[in-house]
């Protein structure tokens, strides 16, 4: 059942990226619908069932365009070192798609934490890269609406949790 809906959703968010890449113009709109969110643990991958909102539109055009490509590897496989395009760890995923976007970050979520400016939490935006624990050791990107879009850990596909459902929330950088 996880897996018809990681594909759905997998599906549903390319074709946004898509159409989005294509000029369609398509509004997002934040109409629930349900997927397994993780838990509050460290690892975010958890059987926890939240209502995931559609993302919310980003500030500038970089910030979209790394939103929809994060978004598009919902229920790729994580990988400890991968950059994609097929598998990913958290901070291989964050500058697979900003480097979609035509914006190159650092590679580890470390150093990703001190790229950008600073944001408040009060103050994400989609597109911002959301850290956890200290020291930093993982990444997620904001995409509005209260979630992040991520790759967590070994046997956890990339997906989009409740910022809130994360423990250790650490800092937040804006990139774009």
């Amino acid at each position: 059942m996880t897996t018809a809906r990681t594909s759905t959703a997998r599906r549903s968010f390319r074709g946004i990226a898509v159409a989005t890449i294509a000029g369609a113009g398509i509004a997002l709109s934040p109409l629930p619908a349900s997927a397994n969110a993780g838990s509050a643990g460290g690892g975010g991958g958890g059987g926890v069932t939240a209502t995931v909102a559609a993302p919310a539109p980003a500030p500038n055009g970089a910030a979209e365009k790394a939103v929809q490509t994060a978004l598009a590897q919902v229920g790729d496989r994580y990988a400890w070192g991968g950059n994609g395009p097929d598998a990913f760890d958290c901070s291989g995923l964050t500058s697979f798609a900003y480097r979609a976007a035509g914006i190159d970050i650092p590679r580890t979520s470390r150093a990703q934490s001190r790229f950008g400016t600073p944001v408040a939490k009060s103050d994400l935006q989609p597109g911002d890269l959301v850290f956890f624990y200290h020291p930093v050791g993982h990444v997620g990107m904001y995409i509005g609406n209260g979630q992040m879009v991520h790759s967590s850990t070994y046997g956890q596909p990339v997906k989009v949790v409740p910022l809130d459902s994360m423990y250790g929330y650490n800092s937040a950088r804006r990139v774009a």
